[in-house]
């Protein structure tokens, strides 16, 4: 008791002390496992047979990885359902947000929280739900489809479309589950930016006689611009590496003719179903190639001319 009673801690080492846990789990869970896949990405392993059946082959994961069609196929799927599911979500959470910021004053709240509840519902839980609905044989959206038809008089109800079993529904089916869950975000983000905009710049140009479609161009839009970069660039990280949505909807396997196959997903299973754990690596390593410079683009197009975003 006495030698706990006169430990004392300096005040220089009290900073260090308050920053140690953090930094001991940043070093076991962050650090070591990215420079762990660095180092694996030039080995060939077989995980069963232990670390000391490693074998150094230089580069060669990454040159088969490059001449794998797969992975191009999972890159070019991956690009698809970037685009379809992530332009769709800025162009409507713009508009949407000042909508809710303007028609809405004393429920704004309770409006932009139903539509953030998506975002923070289990991505199980969504696929589950919208694998329900995209049933061939009892989804509603087919027997909605089916209604929509008969009402128009559009003639008798096609058969139902297999979004999930055709290749050619499946990306769009994918992208529209990864747009409604995260549209709702987006908008957050935006409506948050649009109550930072002075009130004072809208009654000048009110009183300077510019309408409503003006004002939005020239007002909201420019000074939406950091978080628009902001917003854009989390959706190109995100969108490249998908794979819960893909995953879940396509049990796994990427569906028919691999058309929701990611390359987070083909990563997936280099490692875990073909045992790979080198050339999954490699595969993680030009993945984050491509997010960078995706991300490095993005940076380039939003920043102005002599000055940062």
């Amino acid at each position: 008791m006495k030698a706990l009673r006169s430990f004392r801690l300096s005040a220089q080492s009290v900073p260090y002390v308050l920053l140690a846990p953090f930094i001991i789990l940043f070093l076991v869970f962050g650090l070591f496992p990215l420079g762990f896949s660095f180092f694996l990405a030039f080995q060939v392993w077989e995980p069963s047979a232990g670390l000391t059946s490693m074998k150094f082959v230089g580069l060669e994961n990454f040159v088969f990885a490059l001449e794998d069609p797969w992975f191009w196929k999972s890159l070019s799927n991956t690009a698809w359902l970037a685009l379809a599911s992530g332009v769709p979500q800025h162009l409507v959470a713009i508009p949407l947000a000042c909508f809710i910021h303007n028609a809405f004053k004393r429920w704004r709240n309770v409006v932009i929280g139903a539509y953030f509840l998506p975002y923070i519902t289990s991505t199980v839980a969504i696929a589950m739900m919208f694998s329900s609905l995209l049933s061939t044989d009892y989804g509603l959206v087919n027997q909605g489809l089916a209604a929509l038809q008969q009402a128009l008089g559009l003639g008798t109800p096609q058969a139902p479309i297999d979004w999930l079993g055709q290749a050619e529904n499946i990306k769009p089916a994918v992208s529209f589950v990864v747009f409604w869950r995260y549209v709702g975000f987006n908008t957050v983000l935006y409506l948050a930016a649009l109550q930072t905009i002075p009130k004072d710049l809208y009654e000048a140009a009110t009183m300077d006689g510019a309408s409503t479609l003006n004002q939005f161009f020239y007002i909201t839009l420019p000074s939406l611009k950091p978080m628009i970069f902001f917003g854009v660039t989390l959706t190109i990280i995100g969108g490249l590496q998908l794979f819960e949505e893909p995953f879940i909807l396509t049990g796994g396997r990427g569906g028919t003719d691999q058309a929701g196959m990611t390359t987070a997903m083909y990563m997936y299973r280099t490692a875990f179903e073909f045992n790979d754990f080198g050339t999954a690596s490699a595969l993680s390593w030009l993945l984050f190639v491509v997010v960078a410079l995706l991300t490095w683009v993005t940076n380039r197009a939003f920043k102005p001319r002599g000055g940062n975003v």
